[in-house]
């Protein structure tokens, strides 16, 4: 071979020979985790690595010592724009820990959870993040009784570590917001009662309400799924009607209001003006919208960032961080006192 030209599948043991020295003493020469020692033996190690064109097997190496520096993530579907986003915000945030993360999907679907946490176990994952809990749920009290490092996202099962939004001051803001411009007839569509997310949203909602002593209309509290499907079939049942309907309308997340905005260009209502309409997440589309939409955004960057320390550092008591959201006011909403 010529002096300088990489080998194939040049080995740890190639390394040590050539350089003669033990394999032991040429791995933690090459280990870029311990201190950069300055001895000639090591720096001869690195040379010669360098020369053969070593790469250094970081999985076999962790997978020895029981880690591999990979993390699970499981979300529902990548079809949601909010779970895709979170997604990418956590394979960012454990990037910066040194971590890789791959995604599996469940589905919202118990036993397809099931099956997609016990094979991102098999891949040796060093924890789990979910996006998945139900309330429902036994999954999180099985992973704490078999003692896997996991974290849940953006849903609680009320005792896992998870990390959050604060999902009713959420609703509460939302429908504030609604009430301060003049409405008091107002619907709310939530999301599926599994989730801890769609009921604290429906209370916050409940809580601004009460505070305006307001008496909802119970017809007017909707739950539905999370799909843009679902916030059109709440949209028709809603919007459908000679009677009274209301002015204004709480949609527990952003694709729920797309579907209502589905159903009100159906029946010829026009958003902001015939009705005031408030989603939750902001995603990216909402300020893009012909009627910019009025959300809830929640910092998704700082709630990755908080799962990835609870499941590397988990702390010895159970914590559920919660981050505050912010109401993002557009057109959709229609101005001061319109209603």
């Amino acid at each position: 071979m010529e002096s300088g030209a990489p080998a194939v599948n040049v080995t740890l043991r190639d390394v040590a020979a050539a350089s003669g020295v033990s394999v032991s003493t040429a791995s933690r020469a090459l280990d870029e985790r311990a201190p950069a020692t300055r001895s000639a033996t090591a720096a001869r190690v690195r040379a010669k690595a360098e020369e053969l064109g070593y790469r250094r097997n970081s999985f076999a190496s962790n997978l020895r010592r029981g880690q591999t520096q990979t993390l699970g993530v499981l979300v529902p579907r990548l079809s949601d724009t909010v779970m895709a986003l979170m997604f990418e915000e956590i394979e960012r945030a454990a990037a910066d820990r040194g971590y890789f993360a791959m995604v599996a999907t469940s589905g919202d679907d118990p036993e397809d959870e099931e099956r997609a946490v016990e094979t991102l176990l098999d891949r040796n994952v060093d924890g789990l993040i979910l996006a998945t809990a139900r309330l429902d749920d036994e999954l999180p009290r099985r992973l704490r009784d078999r003692g896997i490092a996991h974290a849940l996202v953006l849903r609680t099962d009320g005792v896992s570590p998870s990390a959050l939004g604060d999902d009713e001051a959420g609703g509460y803001l939302a429908v504030r917001h609604l009430i301060d411009l003049g409405h008091r007839d107002i619907a709310v569509v939530t999301g599926p009662s599994f989730t801890s997310s769609a009921i604290a949203r429906l209370a916050g909602a409940r809580n601004a309400l009460d505070e305006a002593n307001i008496s909802p209309r119970e017809q007017w509290m909707v739950a539905a799924g999370y799909g843009i499907e679902n916030g059109f079939s709440a949209g028709e049942s809603l919007l459908n009607t000679t009677g009274e309907r209301p002015t204004a309308v709480f949609a527990a997340n952003d694709n729920i209001a797309l579907g209502i905005i589905a159903a009100a260009h159906r029946y010829g209502i026009t958003i902001g003006e015939d009705l005031a309409l408030v989603g939750y997440n902001d995603i990216p589309l909402a300020s893009r919208l012909s009627t910019p939409l009025s959300s809830v955004r929640v910092p998704l960057d700082q709630i990755a960032r908080t799962a990835i320390d609870l499941m590397v550092n988990p702390p010895k008591e159970p914590q559920i961080r919660k981050a505050l959201p912010t109401l993002i006011p557009r057109a959709s909403s229609g101005s001061l006192n319109h209603a």
